[in-house]
């Protein structure tokens, strides 16, 4: 235990850096999914059948494989087709990496989930629209859009949250998040080897972090109940 204590602060300190990367992980995958999802969805309900099907397709393969095999390639099949690491050396290039194939990823399922909420709402509102003289972008974004949000939050929810976790299978390729960090400490990092409290420690960030998230979103959804 006293051993324990004395190693304490030093592996909260890699901990909190390990967290950071993962947060700025969750962060950029967020801003990068949610509207590209939404183009990735127009493009899955396009009248346009030749693109629809490409994008329904690709949509399938990226859904249907994991995660990890995606990251992996992502990050290694440029090489090995050029011949030298597009990404370049360190943490930077895996970074980048990491963060394009979380956000294509991602936005493939949110781009499911738009579409569904889009096609949920009722085709008689877009007709009536017409009929009061509304142009077709008046209507999706003054009738629809306001439903489909509202329709949407709660599986929404579920992905962003699964995202939390999902963000330590970066470490695959090596990203130095907060899961790589703890791990760190059975291999001997700062000193410390054969410790594997600080990997179980790590538990704790991710419930206060989804708990967090969690607060969040239902606040959201809460504030979307205009049209129970």
């Amino acid at each position: 235990m006293q051993l324990m204590l004395q190693q304490f602060p030093i592996v909260v300190h890699a901990l909190n850096v390990g967290f950071l990367q993962t947060l700025k992980l969750f962060l950029v995958t967020g801003l990068g999914a949610i509207p590209l999802g939404l183009v990735i969805a127009f493009g899955s309900m396009s009248r346009f059948k030749p693109l629809s099907l490409f994008t329904r397709l690709v949509v399938w393969i990226v859904r249907g494989t994991p995660l990890m095999i995606q990251l992996l390639i992502i990050y290694y099949f440029p090489g090995m087709v050029l011949g030298h690491n597009v990404w370049g050396s360190g943490e930077t290039g895996r970074f980048l990496a990491s963060a394009i194939a979380f956000i294509f990823n991602y936005a493939c399922y949110f781009s499911e989930i738009y579409r569904g909420g889009i096609q949920s709402v009722p085709v008689g509102q877009q007709e009536a629209g017409l009929v009061l003289g509304m142009t077709k972008g008046q209507i999706f974004y003054k009738v629809t859009l306001l439903q489909v949000i509202k329709r949407i939050v709660p599986p929404m929810s579920n992905e962003i949250i699964t995202l939390v976790k999902d963000t330590a299978l970066a470490r695959i390729i090596a990203l130095q998040e907060i899961i790589w960090a703890g791990q760190s400490f059975l291999k001997g990092s700062h000193g410390i080897a054969g410790a594997l409290w600080p990997l179980f420690f790590t538990a704790v960030y991710y419930l206060i972090f989804n708990g967090i998230v969690t607060v969040a979103l239902g606040r959201l959804e809460k504030r979307l109940d205009y049209f129970r």
